[in-house]
């Protein structure tokens, strides 16, 4: 059980980066619940200080 809820989450912080690297709105997270929504956003605040620094998905 432990497996598929990290997996879930792990996704949500790849979802949330994905959209902070391609300059969505931190309003979009798609997720209600704290966790997936705590994980989405950190994945969030982690692309948009990688973008800040230059990095970028072409």
């Amino acid at each position: 059980m432990k497996r598929q809820k990290r997996d879930k989450l792990t996704r949500a912080h790849a979802k949330g980066y994905q959209a902070g690297i391609s300059g969505r709105s931190k309003e979009n997270c798609p997720f209600q619940a704290n966790d997936a929504r705590s994980h989405w956003l950190g994945g969030w605040r982690e692309a948009v200080a990688d973008r800040q620094i230059g990095l970028s998905v072409r």
